[in-house]
């Protein structure tokens, strides 16, 4: 087992919607990842986690606040596409027949904890969020969709 970091807990990410945090990845480059709710009938503590990028284009899905999810899903903002919550697939739109990049968790006690070995916690939040390094990024694409949320 890889050594593990505490996130949030279940309850939050409940409550939220969504939960975004930055990481460092296997190669030493700033990411984020969104932990997000997953229902699929089953456990209540059931979470999931992405890579906070479209595999479209690789715009942000969450922004800084908040993931768009209806039914299940997670919303691209720029082109409406949805990711399953739960499995990270999406089958429609622009980027259909594409999966997200998941991240590994554990939940313990209601607790998640970042698990996996090609990432390491740097902070809540965005990249833009954190400790002034000079790598954040703008507010997000400009859409080109006629979907608001």
């Amino acid at each position: 087992m890889s050594d593990r970091t505490h996130l949030t807990t279940v309850e939050t990410v409940r409550e939220e919607g969504s939960r975004l945090f930055t990481v460092r990845d296997e190669y030493g480059e700033p990411d984020e990842i969104i932990v997000v709710p997953c229902d699929d009938g089953g456990d209540s503590d059931e979470v999931e986690a992405w890579v906070n990028r479209c595999t479209h284009e690789a715009q942000r899905l969450d922004r800084g606040f908040g993931a768009a999810m209806r039914d299940g899903g997670i919303i691209c903002p720029k082109h409406g596409s949805m990711f399953d919550a739960c499995s990270g697939y999406c089958d429609n739109g622009e980027a259909a027949d594409t999966t997200l990049v998941s991240v590994e968790l554990a939940v313990e006690l209601g607790n998640v904890y970042l698990t996996d070995d090609a990432y390491t916690f740097l902070h809540d939040g965005g990249i833009g969020d954190g400790d002034g390094d000079g790598s954040g990024d703008d507010d997000g694409p400009s859409s080109t969709s006629h979907i608001g949320f």
